[in-house]
């Protein structure tokens, strides 16, 4: 266990808690900016099996942000590239690549070997398909979103009965309808409100601390200011 040395050493993990994570299986949906922290950190702490689904290759406007891939993997599949980095980190995991895009007609079969649900992409259309299918198949669903110097996380579904997606952003078809916001962000972003996430995932698995359901947490990079607000 020395891999997971310092960790082992907090009453919050503990060899319980390494247990927990070995046994848990996570599911992230998007390897871009928001999925390379969330896989690296989950990786590292011993996840025991991670998927991961992404149909996007490499490009080099990636590499700002996109802290999973290398130069010589531009133009190869993120999902396929991010699994081998993965298991280079951590050789006693079981990584799942998924190449493809989730849909509403794929989404209940790879979601359904699975415990948690992480948003790593960058559109409203997949968080619909992410947040409905984890209601029909009582998975909980860790949200993140960035946009230039802010991002947002938020655990829907985590209680039955509990907060969704679509209780933040009810109206699906005006989301759908809105322009593409600007694609400029800087590449920390997605680093911190990534990590963030992992850090929601990492605590509902080993049972520790005050899971962010029915709740918000945004943070202003200009500022560092950081709120949480009650949905």
């Amino acid at each position: 266990m020395e891999r997971y040395n310092r960790q082992l050493l907090l009453p919050e993990i503990g060899e319980e808690g390494q247990a927990r994570l070995r046994a848990a299986r996570v599911l992230i949906v998007g390897v871009g900016g928001l999925g390379s922290p969330v896989a690296l950190y989950l990786a590292g702490a011993g996840i025991g099996t991670i998927g991961l689904v992404d149909d996007d290759t490499v490009s080099e406007s990636n590499l700002q942000r996109q802290v999973l891939y290398a130069e010589a993997e531009v133009g190869l599949s993120k999902a396929l590239q991010a699994k081998k980095r993965l298991e280079a980190l951590n050789s006693t995991l079981q990584i799942k690549a998924y190449p493809t895009r989730l849909t509403r007609d794929n989404a209940k079969a790879i979601f359904a070997d699975y415990d948690i649900i992480v948003d790593g992409c960058d559109n409203f259309a997949t968080r619909y398909v992410i947040d409905d299918t984890c209601a029909l198949l009582n998975k909980v669903y860790v949200y993140g979103a960035i946009r230039a110097f802010e991002g947002q996380v938020s655990v829907f579904l985590y209680n039955k009965g509990g907060k969704r997606y679509r209780d933040l952003y009810p109206d699906e078809e005006e989301m759908l309808s809105m322009p593409h916001p600007p694609k400029g962000v800087m590449g920390v972003t997605p680093g911190l409100v990534g990590c963030a996430e992992a850090n929601e995932v990492i605590k509902i698995i080993c049972g520790y601390g005050d899971i962010l359901a029915g709740k918000l947490w945004q943070i202003d990079l200009k500022t560092m200011e950081t709120y949480t607000i009650l949905l």
